[in-house]
């Protein structure tokens, strides 16, 4: 049984309300590591020791170790990192944006060009300049866990899958996940990704759309494209989205927009992190 879908604005703007989705004693793929490791990166561990010691209970459960965390005032980027107990391989998540953040909106709007000499390329401004700054920090965290560099899976959603693929033009992974990501770069850029690489987007999630494709900007690799139904089809026919979201717009306001608490339109409900993990994860009973 698939997790239902979330319309709810709670889901879209304060996504570290929900719990984990990590059960102790289950066995978790890469792929599901990383989606769940990019929901918990939005838990405000930077501010707040309860919150803190959650993150650490939810990464327990699925056998890592406690988080260290990376944030940069400035710039209002956030990360952790997590070691694995069983085979010391290491989970990097990086946060999105947070609605309330002025940083983060001001390194959403940042859209203009910029060197990326880290790799090659022209990326983003704004993301170049989050990226950056906590790069040091990683940079040192995986010099001191050195199967880290090598058993490496990076992640994030949204602001966060941007920063998750910058990371990985700059240091060596075994896994890039990336949920809801806007365009990052240019296709110099793109080519500097040598990591296998799993791009979610989920049915009419706008941010995926953005920045426009105008100037140079392009996808990282080719898109796992999640259904209204829950669905995950690999790199599928144009003509097939388009029926999908035409399907998914048409029904949203019948459906969901009318309930208290739902976001309006379906292109930005899409959005939420809890809707990327509906073809991965099933409901948490215990």
């Amino acid at each position: 049984m698939a997790l239902d879908y979330d319309p709810t604005r709670s889901a879209l703007y304060t996504p570290e309300q929900r719990d984990s989705l990590f059960i102790r004693g289950h066995t978790y793929t890469p792929l599901q590591l990383a989606i769940e490791g990019a929901r918990l990166a939005y838990y405000r561990v930077e501010t707040s020791a309860s919150e803190r010691q959650r993150l650490a209970e939810a990464l327990d459960r699925a056998g890592f170790g406690p988080p260290t965390i990376f944030a940069h005032a400035a710039t209002g980027s956030e990360a952790f990192g997590a070691i694995h107990s069983s085979d010391a391989s290491a989970l990097l998540a990086f946060r999105g944006t947070q609605p309330g953040s002025l940083e983060d909106l001001f390194t959403d709007a940042r859209a203009d060009f910029t060197g990326w000499p880290e790799s090659a390329g022209r990326v983003h401004a704004g993301f170049a300049a989050a990226a950056r700054a906590l790069l040091p920090e990683v940079r040192a965290w995986l010099a001191a866990n050195e199967r880290a560099a090598t058993q490496l899976i990076l992640t994030g959603h949204s602001l966060g899958a941007a920063l998750a693929t910058l990371t990985a033009s700059s240091v060596r992974a075994s896994l890039l996940v990336t949920l809801g990501s806007p365009r990052v770069g240019d296709a110099a850029f793109a080519r500097t990704i040598k990591c296998p690489s799993v791009r979610l987007v989920h049915c009419c999630d706008l941010v995926t759309d953005l920045p426009p494709p105008v100037g140079g900007y392009v996808h990282v690799g080719w898109q796992t494209y999640l259904t209204r139904g829950g669905d995950s089809l690999a790199d599928p026919p144009t003509a097939i989205v388009r029926r999908d979201r035409f399907a998914a717009r048409a029904t949203y306001p019948f459906t969901y927009a009318w309930r208290r608490g739902a976001v309006l339109v379906r292109d930005l409900a899409d959005h939420a992190p809890i809707n990327y993990a509906r073809s991965h994860f099933a409901p948490v009973t215990e």
